[in-house]
């Protein structure tokens, strides 16, 4: 889940589901064990998925800032994607932080609404990325002839923008009301989405799960499922049993189930919120549950960013291919500029020994 949505469901006042423990609360026990399992867990989980996330994001934008000539169709979305993740991973550390200090927000109010929204900002534009390179391969893989006109650079820059815009116009609406507010039942000034009513509430969650989730996932597994029958189709056709075409099956399997395995528990949590919203469920039997569901599931949500990297590129001969011509092209130019040296020492020897003028005794 977003960080505007994390202090929302794990301080929200109005809403009284707070994972610190309720001494008037017959559970008051297992809640303090759960809370002190969260302050055990997510912090290091938090950093090492940083640490692992922006090191290989940054290593895919440095190979595609450092190789020749223009970015292909291809390399404009992934490396879009790897800036993408890069920002919202730079960014979670601040949330760490917040929960080893027992949710009590040290940073201010301008970070609270800049780090908060630029990870909501981020992981839209992340979400839709991730679409677009599946629209991307399908377009590739299914419609090649059709939609060849389409597969120009320029429109991918163009829609690469569109998206970028597109992540913040989600968040617009929820910007006023990002803010640091002090918490009477705790005692602590927390960063929090202080929502006028609820319809604010239900209008942001049914946004998350519409626009971040299902209708992004259903344009892949859409992508996917051509792209997999395709190369099936092709396959038969030849009767030759194509190596490629087995990874690339298997790619886009991957990139689906990853995509449901990481963000699927998030949402569906804010799914239940919703239903505990509109009175379905009972919001005082399931307050609990969302609290300890809604903390973990956050953050694992996270984890497609880092895997990213490696599911999309660095798994590919590509990818791989892009690499050793950047080794070879430094190493080259090193052995060039040795040989450039030597032969300038050379030089200047020589002319020193010219200018030497023999002894007559």
């Amino acid at each position: 889940m977003e960080s505007s949505a994390i202090q929302e469901r794990a301080m929200d006042t109005k809403t009284n589901t707070s994972l610190c423990p309720d001494s008037s609360s017959a559970s008051g026990t297992n809640n303090s064990a759960d809370l002190d399992l969260v302050h055990t867990i997510v912090p290091p989980y938090i950093f090492i998925l940083c640490t692992t996330g922006i090191i290989g994001n940054a290593f895919v934008l440095l190979v595609f800032l450092l190789q020749r000539g223009k970015w292909s169709v291809p390399e404009i979305y992934l490396g879009n994607l790897a800036l993408a993740d890069l920002i919202m991973l730079s960014l979670l550390p601040f949330w760490a932080i917040n929960i080893m200090n027992n949710y009590e927000w040290p940073f201010g109010n301008f970070m609270c609404a800049t780090v908060s929204l630029s990870i909501t900002i981020n992981m839209y534009t992340s979400i839709f990325l991730l679409a677009m390179i599946s629209v991307d391969r399908f377009l590739a893989l299914v419609q090649t002839m059709k939609a060849r006109w389409l597969r120009r650079t320029r429109y991918a820059k163009a829609i690469c923008v569109s998206l970028w815009i597109s992540g913040i116009i989600m968040c617009l609406p929820i910007l006023p009301y990002r803010k640091v507010k002090y918490d009477h039942d705790y005692n602590i000034m927390s960063c929090i989405l202080d929502f006028p009513n609820i319809s604010w509430r239900i209008a942001h969650h049914m946004l998350l799960n519409l626009m971040g989730f299902l209708l992004p996932f259903f344009i892949i597994l859409f992508c996917s499922c051509n792209i997999a029958k395709s190369l099936r189709v092709r396959r038969d056709k030849i009767r030759i049993s194509d190596r490629s075409d087995y990874k690339a099956t298997v790619l886009v399997y991957a990139v689906t189930l990853l995509f449901l395995i990481c963000w699927g528990p998030f949402h569906l949590f804010t799914f239940l919120e919703l239903l505990c919203d509109f009175n379905m469920l009972d919001s005082g039997q399931w307050a609990y549950a969302l609290d300890i569901g809604n903390q973990f599931s956050t953050y694992f949500a996270f984890l497609n960013s880092s895997l990213n990297p490696v599911l999309y590129v660095c798994s590919g001969q590509y990818f791989r291919r892009k690499i050793s011509e950047i080794y070879r092209r430094r190493k080259h130019s090193r052995a060039s500029d040795v040989t450039t040296m030597q032969r300038s020492v050379l030089t200047t020897y020589l002319l020193r020994t010219e200018q030497i003028k023999p002894v007559v005794i």
